[in-house]
């Protein structure tokens, strides 16, 4: 049985007004990830990427059907980036089989890479990924994000 790896990667925060946010947390001094913009972005903190995105487009995501603020739905999705695009599949059927909820199938995303939604057994959102612009050191730590990084090349049609 496929065991998900124990590394939270991705934190994202849905933003309502993202070119302020995103102001704010680089006046903090924050270095903002590679390939950022006022639709997305992205700051690598300590092995985990801080990442905003606006907030109806990840209830679309998240929360599909749902009104915003949903229930249970808090504007908040935790992630964690798997090694391999197939390995989106069986980390869902896993989380399933452990009692988690199913918010959202496997699907390929505009974005390039796969994702699926589940939520624990409170409602948090965990968004299962692969991205080929993650990169991890070798305890499975996220140390890169975003296009121009240095990381393992893609696979074959990747």
């Amino acid at each position: 049985m496929f065991r998900l790896p124990s590394r939270l990667t991705v934190l994202t925060l849905g933003a309502r007004d993202l070119p302020s946010l995103r102001r704010f947390y680089r006046g903090l001094g924050w270095e903002e990830a590679p390939g950022g913009g006022d639709d997305w972005c992205g700051f690598l903190l300590g092995g985990v990427l801080l990442a905003l995105f606006p907030v109806d487009d990840l209830t679309a995501e998240a929360a599909p059907g749902s009104p915003r603020p949903a229930p249970g739905w808090s504007g908040v999705t935790l992630a964690c980036n798997l090694d391999r695009r197939e390995d989106v599949d069986a980390a869902f059927r896993a989380a399933v089989a452990a009692g988690a909820e199913a918010v959202a199938e496997p699907a390929d995303r505009e974005w390039g890479g796969r994702s699926a939604y589940i939520a624990d057994p409170e409602g948090n959102r965990w968004e299962l990924a692969w991205a080929r612009t993650a990169h991890f050191d070798a305890r499975g730590a996220l140390v890169g994000f975003g296009e121009g990084q240095d990381g393992p090349p893609a696979a074959p049609g990747d």
